[in-house]
């Protein structure tokens, strides 16, 4: 009798075991396919986009007023969120949506660090610079694939 219920304990073990595995398998399979922003955006780079020359100009001016929060390449800090993310998509985040975040600031609501204040030294032609940078990001990690979303370049 003991013989067999340290079978079937084992059995049991070995099936939590297998059921744990499958999980970890599903759970890796669907996570969240969004490229890493980590790979470099210098222009002719063979792992980076090679920039349009106003995304380039968009780099420079992202750089000098929004890189502290949200990185270099766009890359995110603990300061503020990636832009290289879904949730930025053009459909969901349109170019409309920066300008207003630059001019007026926005409410967190997709991030926990905070409000974004506005960032009144930007003139309108530096965001469309920005925005024409971020959507080569995005499209060279994989947001989106389409051309119309390109409209600030």
């Amino acid at each position: 009798m003991t013989k067999l219920k340290t079978l079937t304990i084992s059995v049991a073990a070995v099936s939590l075991l297998l059921a744990l595995a499958l999980l970890f398998a599903i759970a890796c399979g669907s996570a969240d396919p969004t490229p890493s922003p980590t790979t470099p955006a210098d222009s002719g780079s063979p792992s980076g986009p090679v920039l349009s020359e106003t995304a380039l100009q968009g780099e420079s001016v992202f750089n000098a007023n929004c890189s502290l929060c949200h990185g270099v390449n766009v890359a995110g800090t603990t300061q503020g969120p990636t832009l290289i993310d879904r949730i930025y998509h053009p459909g969901h985040h349109a170019d409309l949506s920066f300008r207003f975040a630059v001019n007026q600031g926005v409410r967190a609501h997709h991030w926990r660090f905070g409000d974004m204040p506005s960032v009144p030294n930007v003139t309108e032609s530096e965001v469309e610079q920005i925005i024409c940078y971020v959507r080569e990001l995005q499209r060279f990690h994989g947001i989106f694939e389409e051309e119309e979303y390109l409209t600030a370049c």
